[in-house]
């Protein structure tokens, strides 16, 4: 009889190394690059790794073509907006209820991925981004359309029990606020994907006959893959407009959709560090050649192009060849 104690970890202590390491850094970023300028960023940065996460738990995991991501982070941000501006909800519920929102809507654009594969499932889903932010455009009497809205504040302190009030009107806190959110969604996807579930969803992405073959309903998982998906975008989309401050739909066009798809390329889709990765570097590398001037652009888009060229796996492949060649040295040099 296997008990609890002949069991292995749920979770190995290198993997609690990882998330040590990874908090610690969320801690110590904003302090190291101290101007508001760079704490800005790092807010940038932290809800596009959310986006990535998002994205790569239908691409990477479901492989599920996608393209229409910046959908629901339009969602969340317009509809968290509206209900605390013109209904008078407080923000914590206003960021529930358009999390909330945005997942419907991704279960809507998964009664497509039932029927649809590939490139036509990505022409659809780009379709879905259009649709959405035609309404943003049009829709004037609730979106305020092209002439966007104004003034919108970030969320409301927190008062905790024995601790001084926590203000997010400033980069700072708002980065930890974004990073350490950021950093739970990781956490609970990466448990997620090492769990039966995840298993069922790699199952469907490498052949869905196979895998309906094994008693799994292709449509279900699906459902749930982009309705999880669409959620963590709308929750990335709620902290947007408290950022910027404004709210306009060119925010949220269809580049923004293929600037999300090249994070989770660039870094490794099919895995957890990959995205976040991506995320980072297609995010810090723009202001990195801001010096670069109008070449700036040109450098950024032969990057990319070397990375898809000869790398496919994204980066992350870059680190697993350069690890697996030194140890192969350190290996050979501990046998001779």
């Amino acid at each position: 009889m296997i008990t609890r104690t002949d069991r292995a970890p749920l979770i190995p202590p290198s993997r609690w190394v990882g998330y040590l390491l990874a908090f610690a850094l969320i801690v110590a970023a904003p302090l190291v690059l101290g101007t508001p300028y760079w704490r800005g960023i790092l807010v940038v940065c932290a809800m596009n790794v959310l986006l990535a996460l998002s994205l790569n738990l239908v691409l990477g995991y479901t492989g599920q073509l996608n393209l229409g991501q910046s959908a629901f982070f339009a969602i969340g941000a317009y509809v968290s907006v509206i209900l605390v501006r013109s209904h008078g909800w407080n923000f914590w519920l206003a960021m529930v209820a358009a999390s909330a929102a945005a997942g419907m809507a991704g279960l809507l654009l998964a009664a497509f991925a039932v029927r649809l594969r590939g490139h036509y499932l990505g022409i659809a889903s780009l379709g879905f981004a259009v649709i959405t932010y035609q309404v943003l455009v049009n829709w004037e009497g609730v979106t305020e359309g092209v002439r966007g809205i104004y003034g919108i504040m970030p969320p409301p302190p927190i008062k905790l029990p024995g601790l001084p009030e926590i203000s997010f009107g400033n980069s700072l806190a708002l980065f930890w606020l974004v990073g350490g959110i950021a950093f739970a969604v990781y956490w609970m996807l990466d448990n997620l994907v090492r769990s039966p579930v995840g298993e069922t969803l790699r199952a469907l992405r490498e052949d869905e006959v196979s895998a309906a073959s094994l008693g799994i309903n292709a449509a279900r998982w699906k459902a749930f893959a982009f309705g999880l998906a669409s959620t963590i975008a709308g929750l990335a989309g709620c902290f947007y407009p408290g950022f910027v401050g404004t709210l306009v739909p060119d925010a949220f066009n269809i580049v923004e959709s293929f600037t999300m798809l090249a994070m989770v390329i660039v870094g490794g889709m099919g895995s957890m560090i990959g995205p976040v990765i991506g995320a980072v570097v297609l995010t810090f590398l723009p202001e990195l050649l801001r010096s670069a001037g109008e070449l700036r652009l040109m450098i950024y888009g032969i990057a990319l192009t070397l990375v898809v060229l000869f790398m496919p796996g994204g980066i992350l492949q870059l680190v697993q060849i350069v690890r697996a060649r030194l140890s192969r040295r350190a290996g050979a040099g501990a046998s001779r």
